[in-house]
């Protein structure tokens, strides 16, 4: 895809401003901003982040699942269905906040157009992070009502894979933001995809356990967020809940804290004048 390299009309942003003062209730109204113009293409976007994991659920699941057997002592499509719902959420997440993000600061000038207002830049940036969780959200939970159908769902705390999905979009959003901050053009998302988000998609234990990967591979695969979303959603659709989803959870959390701290930085840096 060849796209110009506009970066978009600077905005006069102050130098010195606070950061994370300068969140305040106003991020709600940049959230539903995005969500009244999502409900006009809508249809499209639930199947575009439905359909591939659920494919790889029938293809896999069913198809390679036959052959494998079981894993961890479990039919396979027991085991990769709580991995797809994580995945799901991540590349929901992932595409709002970066070709959609992209789209609103650089080509529709959406940022100029609400710094014009009293909501602050770290409002939209923070309206936008909370907008990609929440289209993750929706793609989790139209994963979790499939598993459901396949009788893939047998443990109460399976519900709470919700709340995990949302922090995961919290993640993978505020991830995308800091690459949407240094994009000089669409063409530049593809070092992401290919060099983060596939490595993350397949090494992250959703298709196998990373129990199976070299030592070197199993350190590198720990250090992956998705590692620790794919462990903690296994654990709640198992009903085997202990400290250790805590400890994931946790891990998630602060890599939340912290890269949602870098994609304020980075967006304020690419548009203060």
């Amino acid at each position: 895809m060849s796209e110009p390299t506009s970066t978009g009309r600077p905005i006069m942003i102050r130098k010195g401003e606070r950061l994370l003062g300068n969140l305040s209730w106003r991020t709600v109204t940049v959230w539903y901003r995005d969500a009244k113009v999502w409900t006009k293409f809508y249809k499209a976007s639930i199947l575009g982040n439905l359909g591939e994991p659920l494919l790889y659920l029938l293809a896999m699941g069913w198809g390679l699942g036959r052959m494998v057997g079981n894993v961890d002592g479990i039919p396979y499509i027991q085991f990769l269905a709580p991995g797809l719902i994580c995945s799901t959420a991540m590349y929901a997440a992932t595409f709002e906040c970066t070709f959609g993000s992209f789209t609103r600061m650089t080509r529709q000038n959406t940022y100029d157009a609400i710094l014009a207002t009293p909501v602050s830049l770290e409002d939209i940036v923070a309206g936008e992070i909370l907008w990609g969780a929440t289209k993750g959200l929706l793609s989790g939970t139209a994963m979790l009502l499939v598993m459901a159908l396949f009788g893939l769902v047998t443990s109460f705390w399976s519900i709470l894979a919700l709340v995990l999905v949302f922090l995961i979009g919290l993640l993978f959003s505020s991830l995308s933001m800091i690459v949407t901050a240094r994009a000089p053009s669409y063409d530049f998302f593809s070092y992401y995809f290919t060099l983060i988000i596939a490595p993350m998609f397949l090494f992250s234990g959703i298709f196998f356990p990373i129990t199976n990967l070299p030592t070197w591979a199993q350190t590198f695969a720990w250090f992956l967020p998705l590692t620790h979303g794919v462990s903690a959603s296994r654990a709640l659709f198992s009903g085997k809940v202990g400290w250790v989803i805590a400890a994931d959870l946790l891990w998630l959390f602060a890599f939340f804290a912290i890269a949602f701290t870098i994609a304020l930085r980075s967006i304020r840096k690419r548009l203060i004048l």
